[in-house]
């Protein structure tokens, strides 16, 4: 992984990738990059070929099992990995090898990605159910009878409410609530919930291993994660126009009015700010101001824009000014993206739920085990143990 993010500050560092994320163009601070990168892989390398013959082979295991399904999941996880590179470089070695400029776009990377994680996410439900060495896949499956039931909700719900689609995201609305719902339904299992008593549940929980609970919210936060990208792939709402002072549209639910644009000075840089007044009717109480900006850098010259974005549950509104049109007017731009807060929560839940694994004393390598405490012999049991002897 890391090998991999220094391939990518060197291509857009050293000026090798002609691209918009490709905001620096430094051959010499690229060479130090691909050195650094050259002795980052050649060591990995070495140092896994020094070990290498010491590596044992584990047990064998039937191929539906939790080692099955550990590695079916490395290996779509690898050649994901694996279809990525691919497209990121390809443009560059046809480019030396044939001098044809060629650009692979978002088609490629949604086409590949998707259908490789799609046969993950519909797995990944299962494989923490399934036994050691040896499992019965149609028993797991049958117990996510629940899981399946939601998802199937959540894909008759999406399809009602969102009927002239996208019809891609319908079902991949209800593979995220699978995900998700199916992760807690292992944790259900697992405590016996519903099927034991609260206490003996409530025990079950309290000694479950560390390791159990951040699997479990690791999970949970893949399937929320993937349903807020599906919800603002989407269902994003995005509208340009040119506006005037005191101009009013309705959008996303709101009603924005622009209250006009002004230069401004920054410290390093001089800029023009609108200001957008966020109601939700024409005639309501202002809910929010929004104040964008369009930047320009003296030194080294270069013009950013700084949208205002104002949060909401439904999903965050996201103002944008542009350029003058020369005749009173501005060019604006309005975006609402739904469901976009979803996606940094499951990431916070999936590291969370890392940390929850790494903290379980079993994965602590040398970590003392703890020793049952001897509680005090009664007279009777003493007087029994000294005639035993």
């Amino acid at each position: 992984t890391f090998s991999l993010s220094l391939l990518g500050t060197f291509l857009v560092r050293s000026g090798v990738l002609t691209s918009v994320h490709a905001f620096a163009s430094d051959p010499e601070r690229g060479v130090f990059i691909l050195m650094f990168l050259a002795v980052v892989v050649a060591g990995s390398l070495t140092l896994y070929a020094i070990r290498a013959p010491g590596m044992k082979r584990g047990g064998l295991f039937a191929p539906i099992s939790r080692e099955g399904a550990l590695v079916l999941n490395n290996l779509l996880l690898s050649v994901a990995c694996a279809g990525v590179l691919i497209g990121t470089l390809y443009p560059l070695f046809l480019d030396s090898l044939t001098g044809e400029k060629v650009s692979i776009g978002p088609p490629y990377f949604n086409l590949v990605f998707g259908a490789i994680m799609m046969p993950l996410l519909l797995a990944v439900a299962v494989g923490p159910l399934l036994p050691w060495k040896r499992g019965d896949l149609a028993g797991a499956v049958g117990r996510l009878k629940v899981a399946f039931a939601v998802a199937l909700a959540a894909t008759l719900l999406t399809l009602v409410l969102a009927y002239d689609g996208p019809w891609l995201a319908i079902p991949m609305v209800g593979i995220g609530a699978w995900v998700t719902v199916s992760a807690l339904v292992e944790l259900a299992d697992r405590i016996k919930l519903f099927r034991a008593g609260p206490g003996e549940s409530w025990r079950r929980a309290r000694n479950l291993p560390r390791a159990a609970w951040g699997m479990t919210l690791a999970h949970a936060g893949l399937g929320i994660t993937m349903l807020g990208i599906v919800g603002v792939s989407a269902w994003e709402i995005e509208r340009a126009q040119v506006m005037r002072a005191g101009d009013s549209i309705e959008f996303a639910g709101f009603h924005f009015t622009f209250e006009g644009a002004r230069p401004m000075q920054g410290p390093n840089y001089s800029a023009t700010e609108g200001v957008f007044t966020v109601r939700r009717d024409a005639g309501g109480a202002p809910l929010s101001t929004l104040r964008p900006e369009t930047r320009t850098y003296p030194n080294p010259p270069m013009q950013t824009t700084e949208a205002a974005i104002q949060p909401a549950l439904t999903g965050d509104l996201y103002a944008v000014v542009g350029d003058p049109d020369g005749s009173g007017g501005w060019s604006t731009r309005l975006h609402h993206k739904p469901m976009i807060h979803w996606i940094w929560s499951g990431a916070l839940i999936m590291v969370l739920g890392g940390f929850v694994s790494l903290s379980d004393r079993r994965l602590r390598v040398g970590a003392p085990s703890r020793k049952p405490r001897r509680e005090p012999l009664g007279p009777a049991a003493a007087a029994a143990a000294g005639g035993d002897d």
